[in-house]
């Protein structure tokens, strides 16, 4: 699958690409979370555990637990999404959303909403019916998830620490 923008280009990744890619997402996830991302990782950020969550990440889609999804630039790799599918027997019908990363340097042109599109495009094709994913209550994110009719479910207050202490998790849903 690939979705084209002016000058973004969003491709699927197999197996043998993610593998290849873990480098260059690596580096992607650092700059997030040296530029305070909460996905999961307290900064500074080791490059070994950096490259350690992408490895996961590649054995998932190897065995077609995960679905991996990055978006290109005449630069590079600048930003990735994924999903991965419930592992319960009665919730093969949905999928978690998880870490919409964005390079700080290509931010505010888009390329997080055409990523949340492509993958909702992805999650269709696989039978999805049901996404949910979280993220941190005032974070940036928040007001597209909502632009783009994600439905907030509630706040969990306290759910992730930050450099800078505690933060609220706000969950969301979208209906396929």
């Amino acid at each position: 699958m690939a979705s084209s923008h002016p000058s973004i280009r969003i491709t699927r990744l197999d197996k043998g690409q993610a593998a290849a890619a873990q480098s260059q997402l690596a580096s992607l996830l650092e700059d997030a979370v040296a530029h305070g991302a909460s996905v999961s990782f307290v900064p500074p950020l080791d490059r070994g555990d950096a490259l350690a969550f992408w490895a996961k990440v590649t054995a998932g889609v190897a065995d077609g637990t995960r679905t991996l999804l990055v978006a290109h630039d005449g630069g590079g790799l600048v930003g990735t999404v994924q999903f991965e599918n419930a592992s319960v027997q009665n919730g093969a019908h949905r999928a978690e959303v998880q870490k919409l990363l964005v390079h700080t340097r290509c931010r505010r042109r888009g390329i997080a909403g055409l990523l949340m599109l492509a993958l909702e495009r992805e999650a269709r094709a696989a039978g999805k019916k049901l996404l949910i994913l979280d993220t941190v209550r005032g974070d940036a994110a928040e007001p597209l998830y909502r632009k783009l009719g994600w439905i907030e479910v509630g706040v969990i207050p306290d759910y992730a620490i930050t450099r800078d202490g505690f933060v609220d998790t706000v969950v969301f849903y979208k209906k396929l």
